[in-house]
């Protein structure tokens, strides 16, 4: 067991708070500009530059839903969407979003691109960056990823990788920011295996002041490499990091309950020594019952329910519909905040 801790907020809450308005604060934020970054890892962007592109989306989610304005934002540019793995929100989110901002994404899967097989990664990345404006890649190695990066001329944005999945953490970050109003101060509990999302929350959560309570199965850990950056960034920002092999452990005090599949996608042949692995990791109404009364819900879905049961799953403590619904703003709010300027005409939100 790892329990590093440097300073912990503690914040009152109650067991429901109604969805954050962003016009109703006035504190200020920041603006930055992230025109022509890519976007592979949350490692590589500080603070403000997090809080830019969760104001962004938090911007566009108000202007076009809940006020029903028309943003032509990317008319006249066009996304390449290569997949490697299927999928659903992330597909569904790029191709709705980027439409929605006038744009033109075109979906290629491995039948249609062959990424390293009769085309090098290289070359690929030099022909997409001739016909689009930004490519998205969704991806088995995330080696693959940064050679896309280093050859490219357009951002390169992680649609997922074997090591990180960044893109599903803004997500997160804007769901519960909505939830609970801000989010320095909370304490989240991830439950499951140490993967991608795990290692994208690692990356981000200490940045915004949230702390984090990690149980994992043993030889189920993070990355190491990843582990000790997390470790760099919790000291760095005074945020908690406590890592354990004890769920209900974790879940201790914790605001917010996280899981993910325990058989990712290039898993199945380990189905069954997995589902024995992890005995005991099931998320319940048990497993909040040591959690803060505010406890929440997250899921990136496909969930499955050996990782969390249908109480919790379909219970007003799940937040995991609002979660996949804002899959669309963030990656609208990421690829606006890469593509252009853009300010957001809205307050700014309290992180």
């Amino acid at each position: 067991m790892f329990f590093l801790r440097k300073s912990i907020t503690h914040a009152v809450r109650g067991l429901r708070v109604k969805s954050f308005s962003v016009s109703a604060v006035t504190q200020s934020q920041t603006v930055v500009s992230l025109k022509d970054r890519n976007f592979l890892t949350l490692r590589d962007f500080n603070p403000e530059e997090i809080k830019h592109i969760l104001w962004v989306s938090a911007d566009l989610k108000q202007r076009i839903k809940q006020e029903g304005q028309f943003l032509p934002l990317l008319q006249g540019k066009s996304i390449a969407m290569i997949f490697e793995k299927r999928s659903t929100r992330t597909r569904m989110s790029t191709e709705t979003g980027f439409s929605l901002l006038g744009g033109h994404p075109c979906f290629l899967t491995p039948q249609d691109i062959h990424l390293g097989v009769n085309e090098s990664t290289t070359d690929t990345a030099r022909v997409l960056a001739g016909f689009a404006d930004i490519v998205l890649a969704r991806v088995y190695s995330h080696a693959s990823l940064q050679e896309l990066a280093n050859h490219s001329t357009v951002p390169i944005i992680n649609g997922l990788s074997d090591l990180y999945h960044p893109i599903q953490i803004l997500a997160d970050l804007l769901t519960l920011q909505e939830h609970y109003g801000s989010l320095s101060g909370l304490t989240v509990s991830w439950i499951g295996d140490g993967n991608n999302v795990l290692h994208s929350l690692m990356m981000s959560l200490a940045k915004l002041g949230v702390n984090l309570r990690v149980a994992t199965p043993k030889g189920y850990e993070p990355d190491s490499g990843v582990l000790t950056e997390a470790q760099r960034l919790s000291k760095k920002y005074g945020t908690e990091l406590f890592m354990t092999s004890d769920p209900m452990e974790a879940a201790s005090g914790a605001n917010v309950l996280v899981t993910d599949t325990w058989v990712s996608m290039g898993q199945e042949e380990e189905k069954k020594k997995r589902l024995q692995d992890f005995t005991g990791y099931q998320i319940t109404m048990q497993t909040g019952r040591v959690a803060s009364p505010d406890w929440t819900f997250l899921h990136c879905l496909p969930r499955k329910a050996e990782e969390v049961d249908d109480e919790v799953f379909y219970s007003q403590r799940s937040l995991v519909f609002p979660e996949a619904e804002n899959r669309k703003w963030t990656i609208m709010g990421l690829m606006v905040s890469l593509l252009t300027n853009y300010t957001p005409k809205t307050a700014p939100l309290k992180i």
